[in-house]
C-alpha cells in the first residue's frame, strides 16, 4: 500500500537516474578535459545539464519525502506484535526469523533490483550487485519474518515499477521517433 502511494515520487526518481546515467559518458569525457580546472568543469556540467533539462537534485528530493514515510512504517512494523497472526504460507510466526526462504528471497530480490538500477560499467556498482544481497541475505536471517517479508515483496513491487516505468519510457521514446 505504501509502495503504491509513493510511486509518482519513485518514478520521478527513476527518470531522473535515467537521466543522470544516460549523461555520464559526456560527464566523464568533460571530467577527463577539465580535471586540473575545477571551476571550468563544474561551468561545463552546469551547462550540459541545462541543455539536457537534467537536475541532479532532482532524484534526491523524492527520496527525501520518501524517507520519513518509510522510517514511519517501519518503526511501525517493528512495534507490532506479530505473536498475535495466526503466520502466513510457510512462516509459523511472523515475530521469529526464517532462517532459510526468507533470506534466500531476499537475496534474489536485492540482487534483481540492483541490477535493474545500476551500471554495469561502474566498478563500485559490481560491488554493490554482489556484496549488498549477500549481505541482507545474511542480516534477514536475523529479522523478524514479518519484516523480511515486508522487504521481499518490497523489492517485488520495485521490480515491477522499474519495468512499467522503462516500458513507459520505451513507448514514449518510440512515439517520439515514428
Amino acid at each position: 500500500m505504501i509502495r503504491v502511494l509513493l510511486l509518482p515520487l519513485t518514478s520521478s526518481q527513476m527518470r531522473a537516474m535515467k537521466k543522470m546515467q544516460q549523461l555520464q559518458p559526456e560527464i566523464q569525457k568533460l571530467q577527463k578535459k577539465y580535471r586540473n580546472d575545477p571551476q571550468k568543469l563544474n561551468e561545463k556540467t552546469m551547462a550540459l545539464w541545462r541543455e539536457h533539462n537534467v537536475n541532479p537534485l532532482a532524484g534526491c528530493l523524492p527520496v527525501l519525502i520518501q524517507l520519513p514515510i518509510l522510517w514511519a512504517f517501519f518503526a511501525a512494523l517493528r512495534a507490532y506484535d506479530f505473536r498475535a497472526d495466526p503466520g502466513f504460507l510457510w512462516i509459523a510466526d511472523l515475530a521469529s526469523p526464517d532462517p532459510y526462504v526468507l533470506p534466500i528471497l531476499t537475496g534474489v530480490t536485492t540482487f534483481l533490483v540492483t541490477r535493474m538500477t545500476s551500471t554495469a560499467a561502474d566498478p563500485s556498482q559490481r560491488v554493490m550487485l554482489y556484496g549488498m544481497p549477500v549481505f541482507l541475505a545474511i542480516v534477514s536471517r536475523q529479522f523478524a519474518a514479518g519484516l523480511a517479508l515486508y522487504w521481499v515483496v518490497s523489492n517485488l513491487f520495485q521490480i515491477v515499477e522499474r519495468y512499467l516505468v522503462d516500458w513507459a519510457d520505451r513507448r514514449a521514446a518510440k512515439g517520439e521517433a515514428g
